[in-house]
């Protein structure tokens, strides 16, 4: 069957049912799922069973956020159709009247979330936006100071797996004795180096991240500060965690970690956005307007950035606010009541979303316990600690978060039956090596029991808010 679509408000010549109440995006998304069903049985079974994993899962992944129906729609919508390379206005295609206006209402919409006076939407992620960055700002071979990957940094602050530790001179400070950033060793290195960029920001890192100290030391040799807040992006615009974006230079973020939103990057600048560059020259803003496209990115992804757009529109609201507020104060619980019940809980607690375990002093390592955990309904992630001996697959840490839970409208009071849960299977698991386990079946199966009646008490946002988009996500199936 071919549908017909109505254009710049004209009406259907075919009467689609529906179509006038719910329009024509929503009519194209219906027929999109409807013939997915009819046509790919077998893909559309498993993202029906995708979302019913999603309903009954314990997610306490520290790196994911849910999206809101609204948000998946936009991200699914016919604008994808578009191909716009360039910026609103000044377009290498034609056809993108609408992606136009779209873009400059993502723009100004996450200026207004995070007080900034510049923002770029179209990286496609946090590592896109860290690339063009550091890109625009180091010539090859300069020097980039970064948080060490074993010290909780990211790949793209120097890591030698990744690019920018390929393609730059990568220096990397560490912790102190109580696992927080050792500011004498990031002034030390700075003398010593004299690196271009400093990168303040942190993928596995529990405590509040100092900016203000960070750019006292970037100013000491004229470095530029990079802040990567990809980790914390929903609590800085909630007020939850101070913002770098008018003290750090440059401002980057995924906006699908704790954002709510669709995956993709973000890059923001405050009161330095017209600092100049390198060159001396050309303001910070439109060098990073270049950094992007043409120097790192080709077509944006126009749909993508409809999401931002939507997603930046509910980060701005009271309900967001009090997501953050349940994220931190459930990740404080959650930490507590860990090491109340005997867990080595890194830095002794957390001041954001994230709890990080020591495992290998319980016995198991950090895989044993990804494996163990989701086998029995709840997910969290392995990760390497400082001075860790085992490989980036094994690990000896576990790193939990309180995103979803949060968005579940779980607080304090459900954090601590989390832990009671996660503590309960790792006590259930026995480990028979570095990556091989057992568990009581008939335990695992409790444990599954107990995390779907939990799940079903504090349900997805996607599941409880009303939404026309509920047949389309298989929402309840």
């Amino acid at each position: 069957m071919t549908a017909q679509w109505r254009t710049e408000g004209a009406p259907s010549a075919h009467g689609h049912a529906g179509q006038d109440a719910d329009g024509e995006q929503a009519a194209l998304l219906r027929a999109g799922m409807e013939g997915l069903r009819r046509t790919d049985p077998e893909l559309a079974l498993l993202l029906d069973a995708e979302v019913r994993s999603q309903n009954a899962t314990l997610a306490m992944i520290a790196s994911a956020s849910i999206a809101d129906p609204s948000v998946l729609a936009a991200g699914g919508a016919a604008l994808s159709n578009v191909t716009a390379e360039g910026y609103p206005g000044n377009r290498y295609h034609p056809g993108a009247a609408r992606f136009d206006e779209i873009e400059r209402i993502a723009v100004e919409r996450a200026k207004e979330l995070f007080g900034a006076a510049y923002a770029n939407v179209q990286p496609h992620s946090c590592s896109s936006a860290n690339l063009a960055v550091l890109s625009a700002l180091i010539p090859p071979g300069g020097t980039l100071l970064g948080l060490d990957l074993d010290a909780g940094g990211h790949l793209t602050h120097g890591s030698p797996a990744s690019v920018t530790g390929r393609h730059f001179h990568a220096v990397h400070y560490g912790l102190d004795a109580a696992g927080r950033i050792d500011f004498g060793q990031v002034a030390a290195l700075t003398a010593e180096h004299r690196p271009q960029v400093i990168i303040a920001g942190a993928s596995a890192y529990p405590r509040t991240v100092d900016f203000e100290r960070f750019r006292a030391i970037a100013d000491t040799v004229g470095a530029y500060l990079l802040a990567d807040i990809s980790h914390i992006a929903g609590l800085v615009a909630a007020g939850e965690h101070p913002s770098p974006v008018d003290v750090a230079h440059l401002t980057t973020t995924s906006t699908y970690k704790q954002l709510g939103g669709p995956r993709g990057g973000l890059i923001l600048s405050g009161e330095e956005h017209r600092t100049p560059g390198p060159d001396g020259r050309t303001p910070l803003s439109r060098l990073m307007q270049r950094a992007v496209f043409p120097q790192s990115q080709g077509t944006p992804s126009p749909a993508a950035i409809a999401a931002k757009a939507r997603a930046f529109a509910l980060a701005a609201g009271p309900e967001f606010r009090e997501t953050a507020r349940l994220t931190v104060t459930g990740a404080a619980a959650l930490a507590d009541e860990l090491a109340e019940l005997g867990h080595r809980v890194l830095t002794g607690g957390t001041d954001n979303h994230m709890v990080l375990l020591d495992i290998g002093e319980y016995g198991l390592t950090g895989v044993v316990a990804e494996r163990a955990l989701e086998e029995c309904g709840i997910l969290a992630n392995r990760n390497r600690i400082p001075g860790d001996t085992k490989p980036p697959l094994v690990t000896s840490g576990l790193r939990l978060g309180t995103n979803i839970l949060a968005q579940r409208g779980m607080g304090p009071d459900q954090a601590r039956r989390c832990a009671h849960l996660v503590h309960a299977v790792l006590n259930a698991t026995v480990p028979l090596g570095d990556t091989e386990y057992r568990i009581d079946p008939e335990r695992a199966a409790g444990f599954r029991a107990e995390v779907r009646e939990l799940c079903a008490r504090h349900p997805l946002p996607l599941q409880s808010r009303e939404s026309s988009l509920a047949p389309l996500i298989g929402a309840g199936q």
